[in-house]
């Protein structure tokens, strides 16, 4: 009997378009002798509807259309089993639900990516793939990853952090003390977004002021740190959970500008013809030119950065080394990467369709280790409250 994996993706997140790039890899990469997978899409409003059209990128293109020709649906529990609920009922023909064995969220950014979702998976009592809640949302906040790596022991750069409200009630202030603190140059980025949205460096005041404004229209919450000049960066996953776990190879991709931009990452460098291929069509060096010595003190600093953040899945880290001192530092946790990072397990001799195998099979295995935690304790202590005959009312307890 064949598992039924329902692969969530889209959600409202300026990361959407990217989640259905990785989604349709991931689906079409699937062992279907083994599983049945159902596409569950996710609209920015908050919708969900599935279609076997979903497992091509062609008909997301013309997006009206797709949705009209999707059936709408949502999950319900019915005792311990979650099923796929049809919402459309028609006179003479009904779909019948189906049940779910497990979901593979593939959903990049904020609302759904930073425990969000994890959440809801949670409390339907469905079991998935990847971090759980506390790992998703730590990750996604590059603050608070921050504040963990250095509780661990693990290198990152210094920052400071403000809220958008801080920055609107004293403009002045808050770029003197990044000024005082960080000093130029800096890069000033969202804290809770990915895909490099947002980000950008500031050499002077001006250009400060100017980021500071970008990344305040994507989130509530800035990040400013100091801009490495001598820098090359290095990225590694991770597969596995806390208690099992291995590195891939250390990958550098290239970019066009300092940073490396959402057109880096997902439009091949601003080329539309890159577009269809995710992050698969960055340019990179795989493995990355460096030596074993570097390459495997990065690789165990991954894993040190997995274990630390309690994460689960598969998971990208991105590393900076300041050439000027030949020093790592962690940058920022991607919980869900771009392509599942595919291309850099298939480069470690682990193809596609086995790590999708290993991401679910580590689902079912968090799924059974929380079966034997205690989550109620056998009590009777509504048996001793009344309320007496006023209702709640000036009633005590």
């Amino acid at each position: 009997m064949k598992t039924t994996v329902a692969f969530i993706f889209g959600c409202r997140s300026v990361e959407h378009e990217v989640s259905i790039i990785s989604a349709v890899q991931a689906m079409r990469a699937v062992d279907k002798e083994k599983y049945d997978v159902i596409p569950v899409y996710v609209t920015k409003k908050g919708e969900m509807y599935t279609s076997e059209k979903m497992f091509e990128i062609e008909p997301f293109r013309d997006m009206k259309t797709l949705i009209a020709e999707s059936k709408p649906v949502t999950m319900v529990k019915s005792g311990d089993d979650v099923y796929l609920h049809f919402l459309e009922k028609k006179l003479f023909k009904k779909n019948e639900d189906v049940l779910i064995s497990v979901a593979f969220p593939v959903v990049h950014g904020t609302n759904c990516e930073d425990g969000t979702l994890q959440g809801y998976l949670e409390f339907l009592g469905l079991p998935y793939v990847g971090c759980d809640v506390l790992s998703s949302a730590v990750g996604m906040d590059k603050a608070v990853f921050k504040y963990v790596m250095k509780a661990a022991d693990l290198p990152v750069l210094d920052c400071i952090c403000f809220s958008a409200r801080e920055y609107a009630e004293n403009r002045e202030a808050v770029a003197d003390n990044a000024e005082e603190k960080i000093g130029y140059p800096m890069i000033v980025k969202p804290v809770n977004l990915g895909s490099s949205v947002g980000i950008s460096k500031a050499k002077d005041r001006q250009e400060l002021i100017d980021a500071i404004e970008l990344a305040v229209s994507f989130s509530d919450k800035v990040l400013v740190e100091h801009a490495v000049q001598s820098i090359r960066e290095i990225n590694c996953s991770v597969v596995g959970d806390a208690d099992d776990c291995e590195a891939s190879v250390c990958e550098e991709p290239f970019m066009n500008d300092e940073i490396l931009s959402y057109e880096d990452k997902y439009l091949g460098g601003g080329k539309k013809q890159g577009g269809s291929k995710g992050m698969a069509s960055l340019s990179r060096k795989i493995p990355a030119d460096i030596s074993k010595e570097k390459s495997d003190e990065i690789r165990e600093l991954a894993k040190k950065v997995f274990k630390a953040l309690g994460a689960s899945g598969v998971v990208r880290i991105d590393f900076i080394i300041d050439t000027e001192d030949d020093k790592v530092y962690v940058n920022e946790i991607n919980t869900i990467p771009g392509s599942l990072s595919f291309y850099l397990w298939e480069a470690t001799k682990l193809p596609y369709k086995q790590l999708i195998d290993r991401l679910i099979s580590l689902a079912f295995r968090r799924k059974r280790n929380r079966e034997n935690l205690t989550f109620t304790i056998d009590t009777n202590i509504l048996s001793g409250v009344s309320f007496g005959s006023k209702g709640s009312k000036g009633s005590k307890i």
